[in-house]
Parts: structure tokens; sequence; C-alpha cells
């Protein structure tokens, strides 16, 4: 073969040996890019696995038994209610001839609200006087007696009589003297006697009317006459009285909660329903007399006592406190509701509180500390630090575990009865996988 074909050839043995060589160059270099890959990915994952939990971090307060807020020992919810509500009514029936007030004034005690039809009522009055004139004349003439001529008439009368009957008795004489004598017939002498018998009657009758009027009534027809007066006098009054009750006034100084009646509406004494007659004319109530109406749950009623104070805030204006006591314990339990009714009086109302707004109670112990416990600090904690019995305190970049005691709850957190002694960096709203031992680190730190 010539020289230059024979430099040409290609040697596959050295070739094939080299490639063995590059090949296991190769396997070791992804081995060994594959080795960092896991300690770098070993690495990120210990360094997340082992990082520090962010957690928003408090200082426990301890605070002065004197600056510290009452512990609250029961919350409840309930209505606001004016403590003494009032129905107006009529006292008599008629037609709503006049109102004066709507829904929402103010009225003062004795104040016109309604007036009522009134033409019956004041003819009523006017023959009730009548009747009372007719029998104080009555009683009058009674008292006074007979006058003195009437005396003079009467003792006239009675003379004319007698001299009548000596007249009659001398003719009836003459007639039995004659008849005797066969003068004159029987029958005349009948007549006569009978004539005589007559005027005898009449002057005993003048007689008895003369002694009468002499001594004047009798004291029972005086005292009759009197008790007509005292009833017509009654009637006078009663009738009076309705007449004024035609004007119906407002029984105290409050706030008008409701007109029930318009101009023309009839109203009665009884309350018959929504198109028919009214029972009422309007309600009202004093607002600066409120109440709230709360059903305790039997199993909390034990906590409160009578007079029990608590502080009252509203839905609607949640930032407005009121200092309230108890003021009515139900004497009997709701069997249904397995409930006790409790009305808190609201001691300082004013214009923002209405009739039926919801409004909560929290009622805190008044309850004075022990003799020689004023110098002990109040630990006061966040709600939202205590998790089943326990906290969560951050220390040296660790959460540690701690079980507290806890107390009664106020509007600046939670007491801590044993546990803490203040000024522990807790931990708030730990998160649901902490650990006692896990590091932690605050959001802001």
């Amino acid at each position: 073969m010539p020289a230059d074909l024979k430099d040409l050839r290609i040697d596959r043995d050295s070739h094939s040996n080299g490639g063995g060589a590059t090949r296991r160059t190769a396997v070791w270099i992804a081995g060994a890019v594959v080795l960092l890959i896991l300690l770098a990915a070993g690495a990120l994952a210990y360094s997340k696995w082992n990082a520090p939990v962010e957690v928003q971090i408090v200082r426990v307060r301890a605070l002065n038994r004197s600056s510290a807020e009452p512990g609250t020992i029961l919350n409840a919810t309930g209505y606001i209610v004016a403590a003494h509500k009032i129905e107006v009514s009529a006292k008599v029936v008629g037609k709503v001839a006049w109102i004066g007030v709507d829904k929402g004034d103010k009225v003062r005690l004795g104040q016109v609200i309604v007036r009522l039809e009134d033409e019956e009522y004041r003819a009523q009055v006017q023959q009730a006087r009548g009747q009372l004139v007719t029998l104080e004349a009555r009683l009058r003439e009674l008292e006074a007696g007979s006058r003195p001529e009437e005396v003079a008439e009467a003792r006239a009368n009675l003379e004319n009589a007698r001299a009548d009957l000596v007249n009659y008795k001398q003719n009836l004489d003459r007639i039995q003297k004659l008849t005797s004598d066969g003068v004159v017939s029987k029958q005349q002498l009948d007549d006569a006697q009978a004539r005589f018998d007559g005027q005898t009657a009449r002057a005993n009758s003048l007689q008895k009317r003369f002694d009468l009027v002499r001594i004047g009534p009798r004291q029972e027809q005086i005292d009759a006459a009197r008790g007509q007066v005292q009833q017509a006098r009654g009637a006078l009054a009663f009738a009076e009285s309705q007449l004024n009750n035609t004007i119906i006034r407002s029984p105290v100084t409050g706030t008008i909660l409701e007109r029930a009646v318009e101009v023309g509406e009839f109203v009665t004494t009884s309350f018959v329903g929504d198109r028919g007659a009214k029972g009422y004319v309007v309600s009202l109530a004093d607002l600066n007399d409120l109440e709230v109406e709360l059903d305790i749950s039997q199993n909390d009623f034990a906590k409160l006592g009578p007079s029990q104070r608590g502080w009252v805030t509203t839905d609607a204006y949640p930032d407005h406190k009121y200092d309230g006591y108890i003021r009515q314990i139900s004497p009997e339990a709701n069997r249904q509701k397995a409930t006790v009714q409790v009305k808190v009086k609201i001691a300082k109302p004013d214009e923002l509180l209405r009739p039926d707004m919801n409004a909560s109670v929290a009622f805190y112990s008044d309850a004075k500390p022990e003799a020689g416990a004023a110098a002990k600090p109040v630990i006061v904690a966040p709600a939202a630090a205590i998790r089943e019995g326990a906290v969560f305190v951050a220390f040296d970049g660790k959460a540690v575990r701690r079980p507290v005691k806890t107390g009664a709850t106020n509007s600046q957190g939670v007491l801590i009865e044993s546990g803490l002694i203040g000024g522990e960096d807790l931990i708030v709203n730990p998160p649901a996988g902490l650990k006692d031992g896990d590091r932690v680190k605050g959001k802001n730190g």
C-alpha cells in the first residue's frame, strides 16, 4: 500500500479506547452536578425548615388595681324599653274633633293632646243643672216652713167652716123639731143631717190642714228633699266630669311614641280593632327613664345579684357606654326558654337611645380587693394570645409555651391570675402549627 494512503487509514482500536474514557468522564461530571444540586436543595430545604416563624408580639401589661377596669362577669344582649310606657285612652265615647300631637313630639304633664266632640255632654250638663235648681228650690221651701199668709188663709178657711157648721147645726135642730111635730117629712130631716155631717167632716179636715200649715213640713220631708238635692248634685258632677273627659290630657311629661287616631275617628273606652273604634289615642313614655330588658340563662343567673352594675352599649352607637344597674328581677322563670327576665335601668340616657334598640350589657364585679391586695399588680393579656389555657412567650428567639389561669375580661383584655408576672412578650394569634421551642421572630424585627 502506498505510504500516503497508509497515513490516511483510521486506527479503529485507538479511537474505541479514547471514547470509553470520555463517557466515564461525562458520567463523573453528571454525578457531581447532581450531587451539588442535591446538596443545594437540601441546604435550601434545611434553611427553610429551620427558619424562624414570623409572629406578632405584644408585651404583657401589669396595671395597678386603681387603674384597672373591673372584670366582666357576664355579657348579655336584649332590647331597650321604656320603663313606663303609657297608652292614653279616653274615658268617654265620641269622635275625635281635634288632635294636637304627632309621633316624636314632646309633651308636658297636663297638656291637651286630643279633643272629642262634646255637644251631647254639654246638653247633659245643662239638663242636670236645671234639675238641681228645681230640687234646691223645693228644699228651701220646706226648710222655710209655711208663710204667714198661708197660715192666715188656713185659719180663715177653718173659721168659715166652723161658722157654716154652726148654721147647719141650728138648721138640723129646727128640722128635727118640725119633723117630730109632723110639719116636715123624714126626707128633709135626712138631708139636713147629711149636710151637717158633711160640714163637720170639712171642718175637721180644715182643722188638720191649719195645724199642718201652722207647724210646717215634717223633718222626714225635709230630709228626703235634701237627699234628692244631693243626688241631683252628683248627677251634675258626673255630667260635668263626662264633659271634661272629652278633653284628653297627657298624664306625664314624655315623648309621643305612637299616634293611634285621626280627626273624625270614633274613640271608645275599650279596644275594638284597627278598623273599628280605637281604645287609645296615643302612646307615650318618658325617654329619660329607659331600661334594657334581658333574658338571662338560668345557668348564668347565679352570677348576678340585686342592683348588679354593668355597662350598656348599643349596636347603633358601640362607642357610647352608659352606666346601668339591675332594677328588677322577675319573680318567676320562663320554663320554655329556661331564662329569667332582668331589667337594667340606664342611669343617664341621652337622645341617642331609642326604645326597641338592640343593646348589650356587660355586667362587672364591683367587689373591693382584700386588705393588702392593692399592691399586687393586675396582669392583663390580649384574648387573642390565649389558646387552650396557655400562651406562647417569645424568649431568646423561640416560642415557649406557658400555661396560665385566666379570670374575668374587660375592655383592656383578659385578667391573668397566674402564669405571667408582667413584661413578657406574648405571641398574638399564634399559628396553628406552632409548638413549644419553635424559632420565632417578630414581624417588625
